[in-house]
């Protein structure tokens, strides 16, 4: 009994609060190096140090509105920490007219227990706009997806947006500010065969001048830089969306002193086979988000609430009628 005391000391409460707040900083931002423990060591100090609370004091124990209120904020830590080991947090980029890889991941960031199957995303990427107001400000996205079924078949279509999410699952995905122009070459080498993919240029519109990239053919030794000239109703003092219905350009490709510009549909020599400029396309940024602990927190929350209500309810009465006590013996005084 004496260790559950010394275990309920506000000094213990300071300590993991403390300890907490380290490993936030510690981790916030995404991935700094640091193990997802650093925040889950300090939730269970706090976990026994409230549960302990709760076993040995009697203000929290003998009223039932306050008790709830102290399960639940117990129930919170808990499944905040479990949500934690389990999470994932990642972003992919998807060309318009191709479908979810979970294998073009990036900035993939999971807890040890996360235990979700990304293979039960299953969407195509469809045309998207994005509308700006003057001063380059993002509004409102609206991003098309082709819902596939268990065999790849198209079976319905969407609407995706940065506050309306894609649900598979506990797998949420929402557009990010990352997105912008692609462009899908075909690559035909001198040997036979042909290689067909695409090439995302910098985000877009924050990478306005600097859209540029490289690749280096498959079987090849040549890297081959890419410069696109873009045209589009692109006017940072003005009202424009960002969409390929009002967008157009001309891929530069420069390999040492070498200066070609292709349209689409224009192909170009070189030494080891020939690069063919198909079409410019867009893709789309994603992030996902996965945490299966999410309703929890909500009905925890909830029942939290209602005991903290509760227990106002009933200390608001008891006070009310002191009050009226008090009134009455001074007004017979």
């Amino acid at each position: 009994m004496h260790l559950f005391s010394a275990m309920a000391s506000l000094k213990v409460t300071l300590v993991g609060m403390l300890l907490l707040a380290v490993g936030s900083m510690l981790t916030y931002g995404g991935d700094t190096g640091f193990s997802v423990w650093v925040l889950i060591l300090p939730m269970l100090l706090l976990a026994v140090n409230l549960a302990s609370a709760i076993a040995t004091n009697r203000k929290i124990n003998r009223q039932p509105g306050l008790l709830l209120f102290h399960l639940s904020l117990l129930s919170l830590v808990i499944v905040i920490a479990v949500g934690r080991l389990a999470h994932l947090d990642a972003q992919v980029e998807i060309v318009v007219g191709q479908s979810f890889d979970p294998s073009h991941l990036v900035e993939l960031q999971q807890g040890p227990w996360h235990v979700g199957d990304l293979n039960e995303i299953s969407f195509l990427q469809g045309p998207y706009g994005i509308s700006y107001e003057p001063g380059v400000q993002r509004g409102a996205t609206a991003s098309q997806i082709g819902l596939l079924d268990e065999k790849g078949q198209f079976s319905e279509e969407i609407i995706v947006g940065d506050d309306t999410p894609l649900i598979f699952g506990d797998y949420r995905l929402y557009t990010s500010f990352n997105k912008g122009y692609s462009v899908i070459l075909e690559w035909l080498p001198n040997e036979g065969g042909s290689y067909t993919g695409s090439v995302n240029m910098p985000s877009f519109p924050l990478n306005d001048y600097r859209q540029k990239n490289e690749w280096t053919p498959p079987g090849s030794d040549t890297t081959i830089k890419f410069w696109l000239k873009l045209e589009n109703e692109y006017n940072k003092d003005d009202y424009w969306t960002l969409s390929m219905a009002n967008s157009s350009g001309v891929l530069v490709v420069t390999v040492d002193d070498m200066r070609v510009e292709l349209e689409e549909g224009e192909s170009l020599q070189f030494d080891d086979g020939q690069l063919k400029y198909n079409e410019l396309t867009m893709w789309m940024g994603y992030t996902i988000f996965y945490d299966p602990t999410l309703r929890w927190l909500f009905f925890i929350s909830t029942f939290g609430v209602l005991g903290l209500g509760w227990h106002l309810w009933s200390r608001a009465d008891r006070l009310l009628g002191k009050n009226f006590d008090n009134e009455t013996k001074r007004g017979v005084n």
